[in-house]
Order: structure tokens, then sequence, then C-alpha cells
């Protein structure tokens, strides 16, 4: 086992650079009815009255209203298509490290390292580590926000089922409960998986969201 500062690092029999399945990572590209998203998000924003003050100002005319209004939405909409981009990484990064322990279950080399009646060794969270130590270009995904968001939910719900503070505010909370939560699943500690030992592709796919 190697220490690197204050992270261990399970061993790897032999001296070979292992090949390990490919990510395959959605991305979001864009949205085709933009239009609908941005009602569907003015919708909310009256219906949780977020612009009380500006409505109230008795020096504010309609044109006033309607600009913060339409931030406001505009906002949401931003605040959401984010939360997309992390949903589908992190439904990537679930099912690429699904493909990973079967390849590690068909290694006789690597088979005992997932095992958590041995010490050290890895865990699921190991290949998260894994894909931030090989510097991953994410196009400033988070890693642990995106699978957090991906164990929250199966699905991303649609804007229409997200409040205003979930968007704004809880998102980060959830994510990082749901990451925390999945690593306390496997049994301390959980040693690293060594970076230059493993290989793979990165293969960027588009998905339309409808």
């Amino acid at each position: 086992m190697d220490i690197i500062g204050d992270r261990k690092f399970v061993e790897v029999p032999g001296a070979k650079t292992h090949g390990l399945p490919p990510l395959l990572v959605k991305t979001v590209p864009g949205v085709k009815r933009l239009d609908k998203m941005m009602g569907i998000a003015t919708d909310i924003i009256e219906q949780e009255d977020m612009v009380p003050s500006v409505a109230a100002d008795r020096f504010a005319d309609d044109e006033s209203v309607e600009r913060r209004k339409m931030d406001l939405a505009l906002n949401l909409v931003d605040q959401y298509l984010g939360l997309l981009c992390h949903w589908y990484w992190g439904d990537a990064v679930i099912e690429w490290i699904r493909q990973c322990e079967i390849t590690f279950g068909g290694r006789m080399e690597l088979r005992n390292l997932l095992r958590s009646d041995l010490w050290p060794h890895a865990g699921r969270s190991s290949f998260v580590t894994l894909l931030e130590d090989k510097a991953v270009k994410t196009e400033g995904v988070g890693l642990e926000k995106a699978v957090g968001l991906r164990l929250a939910f199966r699905q991303m719900p649609p804007i229409r089922c997200c409040s205003d503070q979930f968007l704004f505010y809880l998102n980060n909370s959830v994510a990082a409960t749901a990451y925390r939560t999945w690593i306390n699943t496997t049994p301390s500690p959980i040693a690293s998986l060594p970076p230059e030992r493993f290989e793979f592709e990165v293969v960027n796919m588009s998905v339309d969201v409808h």
C-alpha cells in the first residue's frame, strides 16, 4: 500500500496498466423549447411571489416589474440547465462505475481490490476520485455534485417540479448529502486507485432535451 500525504492507495498486482471501459458522457447542448421553459420559470416566479419588493414600489412602473421577472426567469432557467449538465454527468459516471466493477470482477489481479473485508480496499467512490486524479475535463461540472444529484434523482425532475429554493439554494446540499451517504455505505478506510495504473477514454455524447 502506498501512502501519499493523508491518502492511501491500493496495491495493484503486477506492473501493467489496466484499460477500463470508456466513460460515455452525455452533455446538454441546447434546449429546443427554451420559450416553454422560460414560461414555466415565469410561472414559478409568479406562484412564489418572488418580486414583491419591486411590485410594491409605488415608483416602479410595469416595465420595471416585468424586467425584474424576466431577469429572475432567466436566472432560474440558467440554474436548471446547470443542474441538467451535472445530472447527465452523474448518470454517465454511475453507469461507468458499474462497467468498471464488471471489469474488476473479471480480472484476477483486480478482483480483490473492491472487497471490503480486505484492507486496504477501494470502494465505488474510488472511481470518482480516479476521474478527479486523471483530471478528466468536465467543463465546470463538479463530479461529486454530479454523482450526488444522480443518486438523489433517477430522472432529473422537470423545471416545473423544482422550487425556486431548490434551484437557488438547496441543490448543493442535497447533492452533497446524497454523495456523502453513498460513500458511507462502504466501510472505512477507503483507499484510492493509483491513477498511473489505469487508463480509459472519455467519449462526449450529445443528447436532446425535450
